[in-house]
């Protein structure tokens, strides 16, 4: 049976060897050989620490080093993008031009299309006048809240300012009454000491 490494995947099936009458040499033989591919496998399978930083170094060492040449690479890199991007949206254009004119090419087809669009044009208006239908009858409801709770505030300060209006004329008749019952009393007093 061959050993199977992290990086590798296990076989489809198990290995088996086969039993011959010569002896346990071809088992031997044929587990030996498995073994040897299965080093092999894992020797491939992991790089050493040491080759991954020369490979690094590798794809560094391809980087310009002299400004000339970097100013160089700078204005080709300048230059290719939007020569790239003209070319891929052109692509894109293409290819969208030609679905529309697949999809569009009989006339059955393109009155489906048709519909679909008026089916989806009528149900964005449904859902717009909703929309506009429940803030109007929201935008009402506050009003008439609003303005019931302006009307209660003001009958109840228009009562509460009776009340006092009658409370302080009560007073003013009670302390006039008083006032007057004292000046008559003062008279009544001055006529009696300037009659003795």
């Amino acid at each position: 049976m061959a050993t199977t490494t992290p990086g590798t995947q296990k076989p489809a099936s198990k290995r088996t060897t086969r039993r011959t009458t010569t002896g346990s040499g071809a088992r031997t033989t044929r587990s030996a050989a498995g073994k040897s591919a299965a080093s092999t496998r894992r020797s491939t399978s992991r790089t050493p620490a040491s080759t991954r930083r020369t490979s690094s170094r590798t794809t560094t060492s391809t980087q310009p080093k002299t400004r000339a040449a970097q100013a160089q690479v700078l204005a080709e890199r300048a230059v290719l993008v939007p020569v790239g991007a003209g070319l891929l949206a052109g692509d894109n254009l293409v290819s969208t031009v030609k679905g529309l004119a697949g999809k569009y090419r009989t006339r059955p087809a393109l009155e489906r299309e048709l519909k679909r669009y008026e089916r989806r044009g009528a149900t964005a208006r449904n859902r717009f006048e909703r929309q506009v239908r429940r803030a109007r009858t929201r935008f009402e409801r506050e009003l008439r809240q609003r303005r019931s709770l302006v009307e209660k505030t003001m009958r109840q300060n228009r009562g509460r300012l009776n009340r006092e209006l009658s409370s302080v004329r009560r007073d003013v008749e009670k302390q006039s009454g008083a006032m007057s019952a004292r000046v008559e009393r003062l008279v009544s007093n001055a006529q009696g000491l300037i009659g003795s």
